[in-house]
């Protein structure tokens, strides 16, 4: 997301949906930012190269998915401060290989790779029968050891025949493929993840792995966990992977229910090392004035508490943040423009400290 850390000059096209209830036992609760993409660059720009390495190649990936991942800003490109992945209905030829659909899957293997630590990504999922999108991690000695014995993460995984729920899983040896450790999340509403972006985490340090949704506890796995004889494969770097598959032996194939091109929004990849200080979770309660007008320029006061200095806000869709000032651990003091073709209708208020830790006050400000 277009974000500064004291006052905020950010256009936010995208919706943001609650943190869903509190950390359940989350340890350790510091954490130093170590690395970040907050997709910042210029509308339709490519990724950054520094950081990704868009992999190609359309061999169906050991899961018979049906996509050819393409090095092309057609399916991987920066849009209004978030990256977008997008899946296309073409038909598409490289070589040998001849495919209907094409993709991007992108990898931080050779730039990046951390043992240990907080690793999280605010993304709004697509949907659809045989779409397939996950924010994931494998051990970067995969060209010699191969896979499973590499290990692997998975942050975040949906299949579109299963719009509520996302599925968290680790993959070693003797523990992989369909024997994956892990387990499934749905929100307490059971809305569709596909309707708004959500905060996807896992917390990984020596013999045990968390995973989080929105900064809720729903799955630990320990050395404990493992099968007789399997080794921990989780002792050494990690890269990250972003893609977006179509079709594959989990999800199974697209129908002519599935619509294209299908898009996975990612606001932004964090990392983090333990050390930080902790700063409390903020609780979003009020907003003064609490509607307006599209078009609309507005000094807008937002009330609650354990607001941090460098907080940031949203408000959805079709809403500017033009300036944030932090007043109190109580009060922010705004000023938001409304778009002119804005959507009318209620919006959530979401505040998001620095260490990461978000509150939202449910549908407080509406569009008129």
């Amino acid at each position: 997301m277009r974000s500064q850390l004291a006052v905020v000059a950010t256009i936010f096209t995208l919706l943001c949906l609650p943190a869903a209830g509190s950390p359940a036992g989350a340890a350790p609760a510091r954490w130093q930012l170590i690395w970040a993409d907050e997709f910042n660059g210029p509308d339709g720009s490519g990724v950054d190269r520094a950081k990704w390495v868009p992999e190609v190649g359309g061999n169906g990936w050991g899961n018979n998915e049906l996509e050819f991942y393409r090095d092309d800003p057609a399916n991987a490109h920066v849009e209004n401060g978030a990256l977008v992945i997008t899946a296309i209905k073409e038909r598409y030829t490289s070589g040998a290989v001849t495919r209907d659909y094409t993709s991007a899957r992108l990898k931080t293997q050779g730039t990046f790779e951390q043992t240990y630590g907080r690793f999280e990504a605010r993304i709004q999922v697509p949907f659809g029968q045989g779409i397939w999108p996950a924010f994931w991690m494998l051990g970067n000695d995969i060209g010699s050891a191969g896979w499973p014995a590499c290990g692997e993460i998975d942050v975040m995984e949906n299949i579109g025949r299963e719009p509520t729920i996302v599925h968290g899983t680790v993959h070693g040896p003797g523990y992989s493929g369909a024997a994956g450790i892990g387990g499934p999340y749905s929100l307490p509403d059971e809305a569709p993840f596909a309707d708004d972006f959500h905060l996807y985490a896992v917390e990984w340090e020596p013999q045990a792995i968390r995973w989080y949704v929105d900064d809720t506890l729903y799955r630990t796995f320990t050395a404990a966990e493992l099968p007789a004889g399997a080794r921990w494969a989780f002792d050494h770097p990690f890269f990250m992977l972003l893609n977006l598959a179509v079709g594959g032996n989990w999800p199974g194939n697209p129908d002519a229910t599935t619509e294209f091109p299908q898009r996975m929004l990612v606001d932004y990849v964090r990392v983090y090392r333990a050390g930080a200080p902790v700063v409390q979770r903020p609780v979003v309660a009020a907003c003064e004035p609490a509607q307006g007008d599209r078009g609309a320029t507005l000094d807008v006061r937002v009330t609650g508490s354990g607001f941090a200095e460098g907080a940031r806000v949203t408000f959805g869709a079709g809403v500017t943040v033009l300036a944030a000032e932090v007043v109190s651990s109580a009060e922010l003091r705004l000023q938001v423009k409304i778009l002119a073709n804005a959507k009318r209708g209620a919006r959530n208020v979401t505040v998001t400290n620095p260490n990461r830790r978000s509150g939202t006050g449910r549908r407080l400000f509406t569009v008129q």
